[in-house]
């Protein structure tokens, strides 16, 4: 049995403004630059064991894990199937919006222009089955709000209401334990 564990990047400039930032690069805002600088230093000193941090390519991302890894001088490293899901049209829109909010809700559905939950899963849930398999490491996921979804949902059993409506905050440190 061994760890993993989950963040959300920092606060970008679409999240201030409640945009969908899915596949679109949204950068960091100075806050958010700050809570990825802060998020490193409390793993610094947390005396978590952590042996490699896996980021999305997603600047967003990149940049707070890059930010963690400063601070605590761990192995950082891409991976791709940890970008976020593409919400197609809906990216850029309003976060609340009442029509994004019924497509959330219709997992096998694609997003016109993205990818449906079901494949967003399929990977990140190959990843997780991947890393579960690794019992040599402890890994630190810097990715997305979508991510954590579905990671939470891999771990936890979930109604579909639940699923929707999960999430973490930017720079929330989550620990998850493979059975």
């Amino acid at each position: 049995m061994h760890n993993i564990y989950f963040t959300r990047h920092g606060e970008t400039v679409w999240n201030v403004e409640n945009k969908i930032c899915g596949m679109t690069d949204s950068p960091l805002t100075a806050r958010g630059q700050q809570q990825a600088r802060q998020l490193g230093e409390l793993v610094r000193d947390s005396g978590l064991h952590i042996d490699e941090i896996l980021y999305s390519p997603l600047s967003r991302a990149a940049d707070t894990a890059k930010a963690i890894a400063a601070a605590t001088g761990l192995p950082a490293r891409c991976e791709p199937r940890l970008r976020e899901q593409c919400f197609g049209k809906y990216e850029g829109t309003p976060r609340d919006g009442a029509e994004f909010r019924i497509s959330k809700t219709h997992f096998a559905d694609r997003y016109v222009g993205g990818e449906s939950m079901m494949q967003l899963a399929q990977r990140i849930y190959n990843l997780l089955d991947e890393l579960k398999a690794d019992t040599g490491k402890t890994y630190l996921l810097v990715a997305h709000n979508g991510i954590a979804r579905v990671v939470h949902s891999y771990f936890y059993d979930m109604t579909n209401e639940e699923y929707a409506a999960a999430g973490i905050k930017n720079c929330q440190l989550v620990e998850y334990s493979f059975g």
